[in-house]
C-alpha cells in the first residue's frame, strides 16, 4: 500500500529567531555541557584503570573490560538485528491496498505521521532494543568466561554420566542463551505483529480475512522460532533437574532428582520435547499451507500435554506410588545427595568415631597432668579483650582496634593480636587537610599471650609487642598502616604535606612521608581533574597541598582490595593482620564457588557463616550468595605499608579455580612461591569452617533411612556467653591435643547438639596449622552418652555454682559488670573439659579485666584467681584450694599442725574484727577506678580465714543458756542467723 502523505499547505508561519550571538552562546553552552559529560564518564574509566596498573592488575581490567565490550556489542547488535529485520520485513510484506474500513481509516494517520521518519523510526526502536540487550549481556561475562574456559571436573553425576563441568560451566551459560533467544522472538514477534497491524497486514474489525498470507506466514515462522525453543527448554530442563532445589525433609535446599523426578518429570520433559519439535514444525509448514489450523491445533495439544504429562501425571507418581512408600522410594536419591553434598563440601572423609564424653575425676595427679597437656587454654578472649588494649594501648585518641581482635601464632605461643589502626573520629580538629593529608595512617601492631595474663596487673594481657612505636618479640618491622580494616578514607601522601607518625609524650611531632609503591600519582593536572571528579572534590584540583610525588591512596581495605582484583573469589569475612619477615601483611582467604554441582544441597553463605560475632566488617563477601560447591582455594595478601595484593594457589586440584586462572592467567602465583614465614601464619578459615559444620549437622549421615527419619539430626548451639542473642557460638582457634595425638596441633573447634535438646552430641575439630601434614584434617567426636552437658548447660550450671554466684552478687552490688569470655571445650580423658575465663569491668572503668577463670569437668566445678588454682580445684590435687578454704601463700611456712585454734570470747571478738576490716577492705577494693582485684581477692581469702577462726572459737565455747547475749555480725549488729551461716559478701 503506498504511504498517504498529505496534510494542509500554504506559506509558513514565520517564527523569529535567536540573534547570532545568543545562538553562539547556546551553542557554546551545549557543547561544554557535552564535554561535561563525556569528561565525566571518562573519568570513571580512567581512575579505575589507574588503579588497576597501580596494584599491577591491569589484565584483569582490560579482560573484564573488553568481555563486556564484546557481549554487550554481539548481543545487543543480534537483538537489534532480530527486531529490526523483522519489523523491515513486516513493512516489506504490506498488503498494496488496504480495505477501506472505519478501523483503516483510522489507521491512515499514524501511516502518514510516521511516513517521512520511518527510517529514523525503525533505528531508534533497534538502537533502544539493542542497548537494553546489550546492557543486560554483559551481566553475564562470568557466565560467558566460566564457559569458554571450563576444566572438566573428572566427576560425572549419576543420572546422566555428564561431568560436573557441564552443570557448573557450560549449563548457565546455554540457559543464558535460550533466554535470550526467548526475548529476541517475543520482542520481534511484537513488533513484527504491530506492524502488520499498522499497515492492514492483520485486521481486527474489517472485513474479510484477519491476516494477509504474507502475515500468516511470517508471525507463523517467529511462534514456530517460539515452540522450537521452547523445546529446547524441554530438553535443557532434563539436565537442569540434577540442579534442581526443593524442600525434602530435613534440609530446605535439597538439590538433585528424586523418585518423581527421574520417574516422571524426565519422561515427561522428554515427551514434552518431543511434541514441541512437532509443533514447531507444524508452524514452519505455515509458509507453504497458509493456514493456520494445523499449528493452532498442535499448539494446543502442547499446552493440554503440559498440563497433564508435565503437570498431573508427577503428581500422580507422587501420590499413588511414592507416598505409601516413600523412605523405600526415595533411599537412592537420598544416597546421591549424601555423597554429592559431602563431597562438594569437602566433607566427604569425615567419619565420626564414639566417644563416651562423659569425664570422671578418678586419679586427679595424672588427669591433672594430661590436663595441662591437653590444650594450650587461651584465657584472653580476643572477642573480650579489645577495649583493654584500646584503653592500654591506643595511646593517641586518633588510633583504634577492631572489636575483635584476631588469634594467631608466634614462637609457638596461641597470640591475641590487633593493629594501631586510624581512627578520624578522635582527631581533635577536622578538616579537608587533616583527614586527608596529615591523618593518613595507623602505627604499629600490639599483642599478647593468649594463654596469661601480666604479673602483678590484676588480670591485664601480658603483652609481648606493645608501645608507641610498638616494640617486642615481633622485631624491628614497617609500623606504618596505610591499609586496614577501618582505612576507608582516601588519603594523600608522598606530597608537599607532611604525614603525622604520632605525637610525642612531650608534646613534639614526628612526621614522615609516604615512600611506598602504592597509591596514583596525582600531580598531574589530568588525573587530578578525574580524581576531583571521581571523589566530588573540587579542591584536589587547585589545593597547593598537591604537588610532585604526591599519590592519592583509596580501595583501603584488604577486603576491598583482593575483591577488586579478583572479582570472580568468594571473600572470608576476617581478615587478619601478620608480622612476616619486615612488613605487616593482612591474611585474607578466598574461596571459589559455584552453585551447579549436581546432587550437592545447597546452603547460604550469609545466613551459614553468621554467628554471635558476626558484624559487616567479619559478614563474608559473597559474589554468589548461595551455592553448592566450595574450595578455599586462594590464600591472598594486602601489604599494610603499599598496598601490594598478592594471590596464591593453595587448592591445586579445584577445577573451578584453574578455569579462572585460564580466563586471568598471570594472576596467581603458584602454591610453591608462598614464602616460609608467612605460611606459618596461614590457617584453615573460619568461614569455611562454618559452612561445613552446618552442613554436618544434617550430612553427618551417610545411610539414606537414616537421613530420612532425620533421628540423629543436629545443630550448632547458640553462644552460652551471650544470653540475650539467639546466635550461633563461633568456632575458636586453640592449640589442642585430641584423642589419640602425641602433641597439641592449632586447630579450630566447635561443639553440637541434638536438634532441639541442650545435651552435647558432638565434638568437632579441624587441623588448623597450614604447615601441618595433616591440615584440614576435620576429625568429629560422637558423644556417646546422652546426658553430657552441653555449652548452654554448663554455662547454666556456672551462673547456678554458689562461689559464682556470690562473686558476680558482690560485683553487681559494687556497680561493676560482669562479661563471660569464650566457654572452650576440650576432650579429656573420655570426657570434656570446658574452660571460661570471667571478665570484670568495674565502675568508671571503661575496660574489663581478667579476674576469675572458671572450670568444670564432669560434675566437678573450679573457680580460682587463675587457670591452676581452677584446674586444681576440679581434680583435687596437692595443694588445690578448697571451695570452703581460703588460698594459702605458699612462699609462708606452714601452721603447726598440732598447735590447736585459738579459742575463747577475745578469740572470737579478734577473728570477728579481723572479719569486719577484711570485708571494708574488699569493699574498697571494688569502690576503686580501676577496680583492684587482686587487693579483693587478698580480702575475700582474710574475710574466710577469719570466719573460720570465729566458727571454731565458737565452736570450743559451752553452749549458750538462756539469757545469754545474742552473737553479732562483723559490723557489730545482733545476728538472727541460725548457727554456722556467713554474713553476706563472702
Amino acid at each position: 500500500m503506498p504511504d498517504r502523505g498529505g496534510g494542509p499547505t500554504g506559506p509558513r508561519m514565520r517564527v523569529g529567531r535567536p540573534s547570532r550571538r545568543v545562538r553562539t552562546l547556546l551553542m557554546t553552552l551545549g557543547v561544554l555541557a557535552a564535554l561535561a559529560m563525556v569528561f565525566v564518564m571518562f573519568s570513571g574509566f580512567w581512575t579505575d584503570w589507574l588503579w588497576y596498573r597501580s596494584v599491577d592488575y591491569s589484565s584483569v581490567f582490560t579482560t573484564t573490560l573488553w568481555t563486556k565490550i564484546g557481549l554487550f556489542a554481539v548481543f545487543g547488535l543480534l537483538m537489534a538485528l532480530a527486531v529490526g529485520v523483522n519489523i523491515w520485513l513486516a513493512h516489506r510484506l504490506r498488503p498494496p491496498l488496504s480495505a477501506m474500513s472505519l478501523e483503516q481509516q483510522s489507521l491512515d494517520r499514524y501511516r502518514m505521521g510516521i511516513a517521512p521518519y520511518k527510517k529514523w523510526v525503525l533505528l531508534a526502536i533497534t538502537a533502544l532494543v539493542g542497548l537494553i540487550a546489550g546492557a543486560s549481556a554483559t551481566s553475564q561475562w562470568r557466565t560467558w568466561l566460566m564457559w569458554i574456559n571450563g576444566v572438566p571436573f573428572g566427576q560425572k553425576d549419576p543420572q546422566f554420566k555428564m561431568d560436573v563441568a557441564f552443570y557448573a560451566f557450560d549449563l548457565p551459560w546455554y540457559r543464558f542463551l535460550l533466554g535470550f533467544g526467548f526475548a529476541a522472538v517475543v520482542l520481534s514477534l511484537i513488533a513484527a505483529a504491530l506492524t502488520h497491524y499498522l499497515y492492514g497486514g492483520l485486521r481486527i474489525t474489517s472485513p474479510g480475512a484477519r491476516a494477509t498470507a504474507a502475515a500468516t506466514g511470517h508471525l507463523s515462522v517467529l511462534l514456530g522460532l517460539f515452540v522450537a525453543l521452547k523445546a529446547v527448554a524441554y530438553w535443557l530442563d532434563r539436565y537442569g533437574l540434577a540442579v534442581k532445589s526443593s524442600d525434602f525433609k530435613a534440609t530446605d535446599n535439597w538439590t538433585g532428582l528424586r523418585y518423581v523426578d527421574a520417574n516422571a518429570y524426565l519422561p515427561a520433559k522428554t515427551i514434552l520435547f518431543c511434541i514441541a519439535v512437532i509443533c514447531a514444525l507444524l508452524f514452519f509448514a505455515t509458509l507453504w499451507r497458509r493456514t493456520w489450523q494445523l499449528p493452532v491445533i498442535g499448539f494446543g495439544l502442547m499446552v493440554l500435554s503440559a498440563i497433564l504429562i508435565g503437570g498431573l501425571y508427577p503428581a500422580i507418581v507422587q501420590k499413588f506410588q511414592v507416598q505409601p512408600n516413600e523412605q523405600a522410594k526415595e533411599a537412592p536419591y537420598i544416597q546421591k545427595n549424601i555423597d554429592a553434598t559431602r563431597d562438594a563440601y569437602g566433607i566427604g572423609g569425615v567419619k565420626p568415631s564414639d566417644y563416651l564424653g562423659r569425664g570422671q575425676v578418678k586419679d586427679g595427679q595424672q588427669q591433672r597432668k594430661d590436663a595441662d597437656s591437653a590444650a594450650s587454654y587461651r584465657i584472653n578472649d580476643p572477642n573480650i579483650v579489645s577495649p583493654t588494649f584500646q584503653q592500654l594501648e591506643q595511646e593517641r585518641k586518633y588510633y583504634q582496634f577492631p572489636a575483635t581482635l584476631d588469634v594467631d601464632r608466634y614462637k609457638g605461643q596461641d597470640t591475641v593480636i590487633g593493629l594501631r589502626e586510624l581512627n578520624l573520629q578522635g582527631v581533635d580538629k577536622r578538616n579537608w587537610i587533616n583527614d586527608h593529608f596529615t591523618y593518613t595512617h595507623g602505627y604499629g601492631a600490639v599483642a599478647a599471650k593468649g594463654t596469661d595474663t601480666a604479673a602483678g596487673t590484676s588480670g591485664a594481657p601480658d603483652f609481648t609487642e606493645a608501645g608507641l612505636p610498638s616494640k617486642g618479640s615481633l622485631g624491628d618491622y614497617e609500623q606504618r598502616i596505610y591499609y586496614g580494616e577501618k582505612t576507608t578514607q582516601y588519603s594523600i601522601v608522598g606530597g608537599p604535606q607532611k604525614e603525622l607518625d604520632y605525637e610525642k609524650n612531650d608534646g613534639s611531632q614526628v612526621t614522615t612521608s609516604y615512600k611506598g609503591k602504592g597509591g596514583i600519582d596525582v600531580s598531574g593536572p589530568l588525573n587530578r581533574a578525574a580524581y576531583a571528579v571521581a571523589f566530588n572534590e573540587p579542591q584536589i584540583m587547585y589545593s597547593g597541598a598537591i604537588g610532585e610525588g604526591s599519590k592519592i591512596l583509596y580501595n583501603r581495605t584488604p577486603k576491598e582490595r583482593v575483591e577488586a582484583v579478583a572479582p570472580w573469589l568468594t571473600i572470608d569475612g576476617d581478615a587478619y593482620p601478620a608480622v612476616v619477615g619486615k612488613r605487616i601483611q593482612w591474611v585474607i582467604d578466598a574461596y571459589t564457588t559455584t552453585n551447579g554441582y549436581p546432587y550437592a544441597s545447597r546452603t547460604t553463605l550469609g545466613d551459614t557463616t553468621a554467628d554471635s560475632l558476626t558484624d559487616q566488617q567479619r559478614a563474608v563477601v559473597a559474589q554468589q550468595n548461595q551455592v553448592n560447591y566450595i574450595r578455599n582455594s586462594v590464600k591472598a595478601t594486602v601489604d599494610a605499608y603499599d598496598g601490594t595484593v598478592t594471590l596464591y594457589e593453595w587448592d591445586e586440584k579445584d577445577p573451578v579455580l584453574k578455569t579462572w586462572k585460564k580466563a586471568f592467567p598471570g594472576t596467581v602465583k603458584a602454591k610453591s612461591d608462598i614464602p616460609a614465614d608467612l605460611k606459618a601464619h596461614l590457617r584453615y578459615p573460619q568461614d569455611m569452617f562454618k559452612v561445613q559444620r552446618e552442613l554436618l549437622t544434617l550430612y553427618h549421615v551417610t545411610k539414606p533411612d537414616q537421613f530420612y527419619n532425620a533421628s540423629d539430626a543436629w545443630q550448632v548451639p547458640n553462644d552460652p556467653t551471650k544470653a540475650t542473642d539467639n546466635n550461633a557460638v563461633p568456632p575458636y582457634y586453640l592449640s589442642m591435643k585430641l584423642p589419640g595425638d602425641a602433641a597439641q596441633q592449632f586447630s579450630l573447634t566447635t561443639t553440637f547438639t541434638p536438634s532441639g535438646r541442650p545435651n552435647l552430641r558432638a565434638f568437632m575439630a579441624v587441623d588448623a596449622d597450614a604447615n601441618s601434614d595433616s591440615y584440614g584434617k576435620i576429625r568429629l567426636l560422637r558423644v556417646t552418652d546422652d546426658k553430657v552437658d552441653g555449652p548452654e548447660q554448663v554455662q547454666s550450671r556456672l551462673n547456678r555454682h554458689g562461689p559464682i554466684a556470690t562473686y558476680v552478687r558482690d560485683l553487681k552490688g559494687a556497680d561493676s559488670t560482669i562479661k563471660y569470655g569464650n566457654l572452650l571445650t576440650v576432650p579429656l580423658d573420655s570426657g570434656f573439659l570446658y574452660v571460661e575465663p570471667i571478665y570484670a569491668q568495674g565502675r568508671g572503668s571503661e575496660y574489663p579485666l581478667l579476674s576469675k577463670v572458671a572450670v568444670v569437668y564432669g560434675e566437678k566445678i573450679g573457680f580460682a584467681d587463675d587457670l591452676a588454682g581452677a584446674l586444681s580445684q576440679v581434680f583435687g590435687t596437692e595443694g588445690a584450694p578448697d571451695e570452703e578454704t581460703p588460698p594459702t601463700d605458699p612462699t609462708e611456712p606452714p601452721e603447726e599442725p598440732a598447735e590447736p585454734p585459738a579459742t575463747g570470747d577475745g578469740a572470737l571478738a579478734d577473728a570477728i574484727a579481723d572479719a569486719q576490716k577484711a570485708y571494708s577492705d574488699a569493699r574498697a577494693a571494688l569502690e576503686k577506678k580501676p577496680t583492684d582485684w587482686t587487693a579483693y581477692g587478698k580480702a575475700q581469702a582474710d574475710l574466710e580465714a577469719a570466719l573460720q577462726r570465729a566458727a571454731d572459737a565458737q565452736k570450743a565455747q559451752p553452749e549458750s543458756t538462756p539469757g545469754s547475749e545474742p552473737e553479732t555480725t562483723p559490723d557489730g549488729k545482733p545476728d538472727s542467723k541460725p548457727d554456722g551461716e556467713a554474713p553476706p559478701g563472702d
